[in-house]
């Protein structure tokens, strides 16, 4: 951010304590005093704050969390006063940095049903797309990510009838050759390439081809909440928790299926209907992929008063999406005291690449010479533990491993050689004794050698 950019933030962000004070006396949930930091130690994030429909954006590599906001545990229907822009750097650590009000877009009066949203930047300016209800899509541009925002068109961007669906719940595509996409719609699904200035669309709306309908209400529906993102030069469309796949943004798309299972979701996260309501967003931060979405598990929460949670995302060889992991401990920490960790849910990856293994499940390969991975917020460490890494090593060569504090120049806490297993499908266990008494560190894993990938990593442990 340059000089004025950071001044319009701290602006946006002292106008949103300000707010949230307001709220609190209406009765509304209210976030940290002041929109200070939360700390947030796994999932929900933010828990009784009614935050939901969680789109994440990076922007200038932190992540800001545009979303909805549930009025009250006490509501009876969707009532949604403001629309919500929350910050983060390490996903556990959040603060609400920019509240947009409904009098400050085309709508110019006070309103409830302040619906689904998305964001996206272009040319050094911030859009923040929003749902008027079920009926029209408007935007905000600001010039930085959490404004302050200001409607440049005094009008919808998407106004009601034109299409044969509800407009609403845009999810923005921000492709890799500068081109930008806005999908929207309830049970079918329109998308259209938007014009350089981000506020008009280049081309009527199309209605997007899906080979197979299913969702949260079973066969032959979809939902409501579309969004589009792209990994490898594969789009996938996805509604909630279920997705599909083509090889353009247009489709048609192949259906897939749901990354959420019964089988993975933790016994505490476990709903009559666990695949309904999982309105969200995919995204990409230090190498790794997360799904962002809404959860009504948790005690205190209703259908009308929704948490949010967050898990990693991780992709097989033919680009579907893994089964995720719903649990407690969320993502960017760490218990050692539940179990090994797998060595993909890594918060940063410098140097290498989450693969399939050849038995089933998830490692990180191509690990070589300079390559990093970090876990921070590691907790429950007995004192001066040994870490048991599970590896393989099919070269000729030995490298090695530094256990470092926090970062690659971190104080070194161990070391240890990477021995030869003599093929890549071999596994053995590495153990590393570690200095620090600390019950609480971030690890950072630093590989050194030759030239050549020197190990593939499947997961690691603490023991005494």
């Amino acid at each position: 951010m340059n000089a004025q950019n950071r001044r319009d933030f701290m602006k946006s962000a002292l106008a949103a304590a300000v707010c949230v004070g307001a709220q609190a006396q209406t009765g509304q949930a209210e976030p940290a005093a002041g929109g200070g930091l939360v700390e947030v130690r796994g999932n929900p994030i933010l828990p009784g704050r009614g935050v939901c429909d969680p789109q994440v954006r990076i922007f200038n590599g932190s992540v800001y969390l545009y979303a909805t906001h549930d009025y009250s545990p006490k509501s009876r229907g969707f009532r949604m006063d403001n629309w919500w822009v929350w910050h983060s750097d390490d996903l556990v650590h959040w603060s609400l940095v920019s509240i947009l009000k409904p009098e400050e877009t085309f709508l110019r009066r006070p309103f409830t049903e302040c619906w689904a949203t998305d964001a996206a930047s272009r040319n050094g300016k911030y859009y923040f797309y929003f749902s008027a209800g079920p009926k029209q899509i408007g935007v905000v541009v600001g010039d930085t990510p959490v404004g302050p925002w200001k409607d440049p068109l005094g009008k919808p961007l998407i106004p009601e009838g034109l299409t044969p669906v509800e407009e609403r719940d845009p999810g923005i595509l921000m492709d890799d050759d500068g081109s930008n996409y806005i999908v929207f719609g309830t049970w079918d699904y329109y998308i259209a390439r938007l014009n350089d200035d981000m506020i008009s669309l280049a081309e009527a709306p199309r209605l997007i081809k899906l080979d197979h309908k299913a969702g949260p209400y079973g066969e032959g529906k979809t939902d409501d909440k579309p969004f589009l993102h792209k990994r490898h030069g594969i789009y996938y469309l996805s509604w909630g928790c279920f997705y599909a796949m083509a090889d353009n943004p247009y489709g048609p798309y192949t259906y897939k299926g749901s990354i959420v299972t019964p089988e993975t979701t933790a016994a505490d996260f476990q709903t009559s209907n666990i695949y309904r309501d999982r309105h969200g967003s995919f995204f990409q931060l230090h190498g790794q992929w997360y799904f962002a979405c809404n959860d009504r598990s948790q005690k205190g929460s209703t259908p009308y008063f929704r948490n949010s949670i967050l898990s990693y995302l991780h992709y097989r060889s033919n680009g579907e999406m893994a089964p995720i992991r719903i649990s407690r401990i969320g993502v960017g920490q760490y218990d050692v005291a539940a179990g090994p960790v797998e060595a993909e849910d890594f918060f940063k990856l410098a140097g290498g690449e989450v693969k399939e293994r050849p038995g089933g499940g998830f490692e990180v390969r191509d690990l070589a010479n300079g390559s990093l991975l970090v876990y921070p917020n590691v907790q429950n460490l007995p004192p001066r533990p040994k870490l048991i890494l599970r590896f393989s090593n099919g070269g000729s060569g030995k490298g090695r491993i530094e256990v470092r504090e926090g970062s690659i120049e971190g104080r070194i806490l161990g070391h240890a050689t990477i021995p030869s297993t003599t093929h890549w499908d071999r596994y053995a266990d590495l153990e590393v004794p570690l200095t620090s008494s600390t019950p609480r560190l971030d690890l950072a894993f630093v590989f050194r050698g030759h030239n050549g990938e020197l190990a593939r990593l499947d997961s690691w442990r603490a023991v005494v």
